[in-house]
């Protein structure tokens, strides 16, 4: 029996699970890599491990110090959970239009939340500037100093997939892999993967997958940022080049609409009993379209991001989605039915 000396060395080695209906309707076998099994149930843990690690590295972190960042919540639920193992605190500043359950795991994970206003980036007001500016003046009052995590621009964050992510992928595939395909929140795990996997084999193609909203589609095919409409997923679309995506380029690049993607996250639920969140769907959506680029017989790999149930009070309620314009699926308004112990079930 393996036994870890804490919660911390439980990230990553996460499994690679074969979807069914994407490997079926493409003729390509179609892995999901589960990153919803870190213990922070989304991938963002190991990109909070290493930026923790290397501030600790750079003499930036002392016992009982504070780690500050702006995140949609998967990274600040990440750093929570390795803060709290390594006796550090957190501040989390979050866009108030997140998911009430990634705000409440936040707080019983013992983040300080702060709320702002949705506001994009280039407003002063955006909350990563603002979480890098309550970072600076915590920084001068905090006894044990306090730190900016700065996931977008904080190449640890890339430097966990190069280290982790990717030799993981080559293992469990046994170096058949393909192709790999995912959206671009900070940039870490796309050009992460990438490098790592390009390291190993330079012929492996990769893919942006992006939802509507985001800019990097348009970039990574004209050359200039552009985007229109929007979409209901979070934590991912950007709408310029991180620091964890400098260098990197896409041999593929596909815009996904939440019309798309949807129905393959209310299909991995009905027909895989994979019951993850939007961001998912959209790299399961492009892992779909860069197989039928690649042709049958290949192997792509996306990423399973995080635990649909995150999501719930959104992504699966039905007055949601119809608010939105968005399909419904059947099985998420049926009627539960409770048989009384004295009927009959025969």
């Amino acid at each position: 029996m393996s036994v870890h000396s804490s919660v911390i060395d439980a990230i990553g080695n996460t499994p690679l699970i074969r979807l069914k209906r994407a490997s079926e309707a493409t003729g390509c076998t179609i892995l999901g890599k589960a990153e919803f099994l870190n213990p922070g149930q989304s991938v963002k843990d190991r990109a909070a491990l290493f930026m923790i690690r290397a501030a600790e590295r750079e003499g930036l972190l002392k016992p009982g110090g504070v780690i500050v960042e702006g995140t949609a919540g998967n990274t600040g639920i990440g750093l929570a959970l390795v803060a709290s193992a390594l006796g550090y605190r957190t501040v989390i500043v979050i866009p108030e239009t997140q998911s009430q359950e990634k705000k409440d795991a936040l707080k019983l994970l013992g983040a300080e939340l702060v709320e702002v206003p949705a506001v994009p980036y280039r407003n002063p007001n955006n909350y990563v500037k603002l979480s890098g500016r309550l970072a600076a003046e915590l920084a001068k009052t905090e006894p044990n100093g306090a730190i900016w995590a700065n996931q977008f621009d904080n190449t640890a964050n890339r430097e966990a997939h190069v280290e982790t992510t990717a030799p993981e992928i080559w293992r469990d595939t046994g170096g058949k892999v393909d192709g790999f395909v995912c959206a671009v929140g900070s940039g870490g795990t796309l050009a992460g993967v990438a490098a790592g996997l390009r390291a190993k084999n330079p012929d492996v193609k990769i893919a942006i997958a992006d939802p509507d909203g985001a800019a990097l589609y348009s970039y990574y095919t004209t050359g200039e940022f552009a985007s229109s409409g929007n979409s209901i997923t979070e934590g991912i679309g950007q709408g310029r080049v991180t620091a964890n995506l400098e260098g990197f380029t896409p041999d593929f690049a596909y815009n996904v609409p939440d019309s798309e993607a949807l129905p393959i996250v209310f299909g991995l639920v009905a027909d895989e009993g994979l019951c993850v969140g939007g961001s998912s769907g959209i790299n399961v959506a492009g892992a779909i379209r860069l197989a039928r680029d690649l042709g049958p017989g290949h192997t792509i790999v996306t990423i399973l991001c995080d635990y649909g149930n995150r999501y719930q009070s959104k992504l699966f309620n039905p007055d949601f989605l119809a608010s939105k314009g968005l399909p419904v699926p059947a099985w998420l308004t049926a009627k539960s039915r409770i048989v009384p112990p004295y009927e009959s079930a025969g």
